[in-house]
């Protein structure tokens, strides 16, 4: 039973897109396009590194997690003196990333790809 078990997870793990490098993202935003690149590291299961916006700077990303083509992660923009925790979760699929973020309220789809 167990080595049915390894065998599984090693062929999900051979057919999920390789999420670690840099990604470049883009989303309809109140006052015109955002943009946004990430930097993802990847250990296991485990997903980190730091995404860099020209609104909210430099941010680390926290409670990341990849189970195979699938992310989540959070990070913490300070706006205005403001701290937001901003929640993220997508897919990566033949190069291309999709995301959705969740701050008070309010929900962007990004859009991008590997840089």
């Amino acid at each position: 039973m167990k080595l049915v078990a390894l065998f599984t997870l090693a062929a999900l793990s051979a057919w999920a897109e390789d999420i670690a490098g840099k990604w470049k993202a883009t989303a309809d935003g109140p006052n015109g396009t955002m943009e946004r690149t990430f930097d993802f590291k990847v250990e296991g299961s485990k997903l980190s590194g730091e995404t860099v916006s020209s609104f909210a700077g430099k941010s680390t990303i926290t409670e990341g997690k990849v189970t195979g083509n699938d992310l989540t992660f959070t990070i913490v923009v300070e706006i205005q003196g403001e701290k937001l925790n901003v929640t993220y979760k997508g897919t990566v699929s033949g190069g291309k990333i999709k995301l959705t973020s969740e701050a008070a309220g309010n929900t962007f789809e990004w859009t991008g790809q590997r840089m």
